[in-house]
């Protein structure tokens, strides 16, 4: 990864944290990208003295607005002339419902949204820079839903984990939408099931949803993954030879497997795209 350049959002905690530092191993410029400034921070010099990779940065952004994720590719593109490898990473489950500050229900704005314009904004980056790849955190929450496009925002009866799963189907139809779209450019775009990981993830709820997650934690904590082994399809998907030119596909422990009968539509792809491209205007 010698002189690639590489962005993950999400990149304080959890999977997003272990794929950044294993890319400033293998000698990548990684660019963090966190909410956060105290928690970035400590990141930030966490993975340069674990990797002993200077070309490492922090940038700030709430993927909650679409003005600070215009923000971020802007400043991004201000110190950046190239952009290899974009790991769309960050993402959260809400248990009770609520609104970005664009109106968006949060879910499906920071988990699918969020990445339809960041990827948006830096596409040209990526084409000048090709080969290069996308890849989009999405997880096996999606087998089981479908996209409710008469409320994306869930305006009507409001359940957290249908409402998760439906914004990692998104991920999946978005990234298959991308691939075919991106034919030809040298430019990448794959997603993955990190599995599931023992990480912060959740614990953003207050009140009993909140205490779940913990109890969940810690009672499941010897079935679950570690963040290093969570990230390990990320990592794989971000620098391993063996996916030069694979693109469209779906992996689960660095394997494309076959995803829900719904994400292969390519009907429901294409008005999926357009609804997004409404959205974030």
């Amino acid at each position: 990864m010698d002189g690639k350049v590489c962005l993950v959002t999400g990149a304080n905690s959890g999977i997003g944290r272990e794929t950044a530092l294993a890319l400033a191993k293998m000698g990548a410029t990684v660019t963090l990208v966190a909410r956060d400034p105290a928690k970035g921070g400590a990141t930030l010099d966490d993975i340069k003295r674990e990797s002993g990779n200077e070309h490492v940065e922090l940038m700030l952004a709430d993927l909650a607005s679409l003005d600070s994720i215009r923000q971020l590719a802007t400043d991004f593109r201000a110190k950046h002339q190239q952009l290899h490898v974009l790991v769309n990473n960050a993402g959260s489950y809400n248990a009770q419902r609520s609104e970005t500050k664009d109106g968006f229900e949060t879910t499906f704005g920071v988990n699918h949204l969020a990445y339809v314009l960041l990827t948006s904004l830096l596409l040209d980056l990526l084409k000048a820079s090709a080969p290069a790849r996308i890849i989009n955190v999405s997880s096996g929450a999606h087998k089981g839903a479908s996209i409710n496009f008469d409320d994306l925002h869930s305006n009507d009866g409001y359940r957290g984990m249908g409402v998760y799963g439906q914004s990692k189907l998104a991920n999946v139809l978005f990234t298959y939408e991308l691939a075919r779209r991106l034919e030809g450019t040298g430019v990448t775009a794959n997603c993955l099931h990190p599995g599931v990981v023992r990480t912060n993830f959740g614990r953003n709820n207050t009140g009993i949803f909140g205490s779940l997650f913990v109890v969940f934690q810690v009672v499941a904590r010897p079935f679950l993954l570690t963040p290093a082994q969570g990230a390990e399809t990320s990592i794989y998907l971000a620098s391993s030879p063996e996916v030069e030119g694979v693109t469209g596909k779906y992996f689960v422990k660095k394997q494309p497997v076959e995803s829900n009968k719904v994400s292969q539509d390519i009907e429901v792809a294409k008005r999926l795209w357009q609804v997004s491209e409404e959205m974030v205007k």
